[in-house]
């Protein structure tokens, strides 16, 4: 078999480290020095956390796909990279080295900044990902909390390295406010992922049917388990009103922002989800769900104006 080298882009889904990339320099840049709090990483240091984050992503995606061969083969022939374009070793030897790159850099930042307790965390989750593709993506609701959770690390992170090293006694009424915007960032790519992972499970459920997994729309049916979908979409509809109402009343264009680009499309989400069950639609939603976290993210350019209005 040849190897197509540009199809690794693929395997290690550019577009969404591409994301997690986005989030975190929002973060930093949009977020923490507008605001002027005390940060611990200098713009090099933050490029490095970046780097390990996204290199230990890339590697999970990698080792997903190559677990995931035969139930991908089912679901989405026209996308498996592995054993069609790149050999699986090749494969698991890129997610060895993505993982060492990662790890690596991770004990540099956290060197960096005093703290190599940290450095705990990047092998943390480089463990996780690789006990969820082998094993927690088999059982039930364990697998999507676990990479919802991940997800959530990729924002949590920022706040980690950035604002908990630096707090002081002068300080820490201010660095703990910031950091609770960012947990509940961290919280919101939470939900919109476990909602997100529902979905593509609904999406797949012939394959990993036949492939021994155990999901919700397996063990529950495809109507219940939208339910539960719609269940947890309205639980973030909800939560993001009363934030709206609590926090960013005063502000006309954040509130449209927030109604328009998030919780509008959510409700939609909603209403597709109980509508007629197909993989197309499902694929429809898991797309949108993308949007709408992506569209989340983005909102923290308002922040700036929001908070020192």
């Amino acid at each position: 078999m040849k190897t197509k080298p540009l199809k690794i882009l693929t395997l290690i889904r550019w577009k969404n480290l591409l994301m997690i990339t986005m989030a975190q320099l929002l973060l930093k840049y949009a977020l923490l020095e507008p605001l002027g709090v005390n940060t611990s990483l200098n713009s090099f240091e933050f490029s490095m956390l970046i780097l390990a984050s996204i290199c230990i992503a890339g590697a999970g995606y990698i080792i997903n796909d190559i677990y995931d061969v035969e139930t991908d083969t089912i679901n989405k022939p026209d996308k498996v990279v592995i054993n069609t374009a790149i050999t699986e070793k090749l494969g698991f030897n890129l997610f060895i080295l993505l993982n060492c790159i990662g790890v690596a850099i991770g004990f540099f930042v956290s060197y960096q900044i005093d703290n190599n307790a940290l450095f705990s965390l990047f092998v943390i989750i480089s463990a996780l990902l690789y006990i969820y593709a082998s094993y927690l993506k088999r059982l039930l609701l364990i697998g999507n909390i676990v990479i919802a959770l991940l997800v959530a690390t990729s924002i949590l992170i920022v706040g980690i390295f950035e604002l908990l090293p630096g707090i002081t006694v002068h300080n820490q009424n201010v660095q703990l406010a910031v950091f609770k915007i960012i947990f509940f960032y961290a919280f919101f790519a939470f939900i919109i992922t476990l909602i997100r992972e529902i979905v593509k499970d609904m999406e797949d459920v012939s394959g990993d049917s036949l492939t021994g997994m155990r999901t919700l729309p397996i063990l529950l049916g495809l109507k219940r388990t939208a339910y539960i979908a719609t269940g947890l979409t309205w639980f973030t509809v909800i939560g993001l009103l009363h934030y709206l109402e609590s926090k960013l009343y005063k502000n006309m264009y954040a509130s449209g922002y927030f109604l328009l680009f998030i919780i509008g499309p959510l409700i939609y989400v909603s209403i597709q989800l109980l509508g007629p069950k197909s993989k197309q639609m499902f694929s429809h939603i898991s797309q949108v769900l993308k949007l709408i976290l992506a569209f989340g993210m983005l909102s923290l350019l308002l922040y700036k104006f929001i908070l020192l209005k």
